[in-house]
């Protein structure tokens, strides 16, 4: 375990980063965890060498967080009370702004946590604002904001009606609000009650369409997404009903977001079912281009992760495997200069494909 200053990882994370800046090893869970021993020893070390932590910086947060919810009050008071809908819209636009820009301001969602439902109800009840394109992006946003601040993740799950207007907007909204979406489900999801929720509640599927479908901006948000509601082992086989194992492979071999279509299909790559999939759709002849022409180290350690499933679920893929091999040596140059994973992975199948070619020496000497 990493202990990092709070700030600084949070904001690497809500970046959309999912691995460790020290060991570069992809993430299986997010979700910030305050060492408390840590914590404990700087504050023994204060007190020994004459230091305290002034109870001015604690009495100005309470005072940020006072204004900042006066300030919300009163933009929040016209979302959901005005009889103007250009008042309305204006103020949906400026608390997008305020919670973009503002840290404290995200905060006040602690204190005010049925916001959400609230607004959502606002725009649902006003013909003004229900179908404004640019209403709903905004609105979307809002709550991508508001997720970046930690404590906000499990209010916002715990909300009714945020993670189904997510979906929504999602499969609705226009490309803006569809990517917003799907970067607000990424950073929600960090907590595994979230997960739970987004599958039950149909995400998945709109996801996969926007990452077959979307922007290039989006379809990063709608990978990063994936990839954490696929922790969920739940989540793994909606996401390969809803055909993830094909639009990956597809996208593979057009080079499209080849990082994060492999690290998706080596998160699959333990279920069988999943491996059987990959096989019927090329998944053996794209991990070996993947591995050939990836320049990047996590890509083809990815990559070996899926051909190791492949030829442990289905031995007779070693023989198209070995061709490969005997013509290019991806396997021995990965074995040789991949990370420590990449390496064991190549190992193994090397050694699967000796000791078949053996079995099949011994077979024909037996025979004659």
């Amino acid at each position: 375990m990493q202990t990092y200053d709070r700030r600084y990882i949070a904001e690497w994370f809500s970046a959309g980063n999912q691995m460790c800046p020290q060991t570069q090893q992809v993430l299986l869970n997010t979700t910030l965890i305050p060492n408390l021993l840590i914590r404990s020893l700087i504050a023994e070390w204060c007190t020994e060498n004459g230091f305290a932590l002034s109870p001015l910086e604690n009495q100005e947060e309470d005072h940020i967080c006072n204004s900042e919810q006066r300030t919300f009050d009163e933009i929040f008071n016209k979302i959901t009370s005005s009889s103007n809908s250009t008042e309305r819209k204006q103020a949906i636009k400026g608390l997008r702004l305020l919670t973009k820009r503002s840290s404290e301001f995200r905060a006040v969602l602690e204190e005010r946590p049925d916001s959400i439902s609230q607004m959502t109800f606002a725009r649902f009840s006003n013909p003004g604002l229900q179908n404004d394109p640019q209403v709903v992006e905004d609105m979307v946003t809002i709550i991508l904001n508001f997720s970046l601040h930690d404590s906000n993740k499990k209010i916002i799950g715990d909300d009714p009606e945020a993670i189904p207007f997510l979906i929504w907007a999602l499969k609705s909204g226009d490309m803006g609000s569809r990517s917003n979406s799907a970067a607000a489900i990424f950073t929600l999801s960090a907590l595994d009650s979230n997960k739970e929720k987004i599958g039950e509640l149909g995400a998945i599927e709109p996801l996969i369409d926007l990452l077959e479908h979307g922007s290039i901006i989006a379809k990063k948000d709608a990978a990063s997404a994936i990839f954490n509601l696929c922790m969920l082992h739940e989540n793994r086989s909606i996401a390969t009903r809803s055909g993830i194992v094909d639009v990956a492979i597809r996208a593979i071999g057009d080079q499209s977001l080849v990082e994060e279509f492999l690290a998706i299909l080596a998160l699959l790559s333990s279920n069988y079912d999943m491996v059987e999939l990959m096989i019927e759709f090329g998944g053996a002849t794209c991990m070996l281009q993947a591995m050939r022409e990836s320049e990047c180290k996590r890509s083809k350690e990815n990559a070996a992760v899926v051909l190791f499933s492949i030829c442990m679920y289905n031995r007779a893929k070693l023989k198209e495997i070995e061709a490969d091999e005997n013509t290019n040596g991806s396997l021995a140059s990965l074995a040789q200069n991949g990370t420590p994973r990449a390496r064991r992975k190549a190992a193994a199948i090397l050694e699967m494909m000796k000791k078949t070619k053996t079995m099949h020496m011994h077979n024909r000497h037996s025979s004659c």
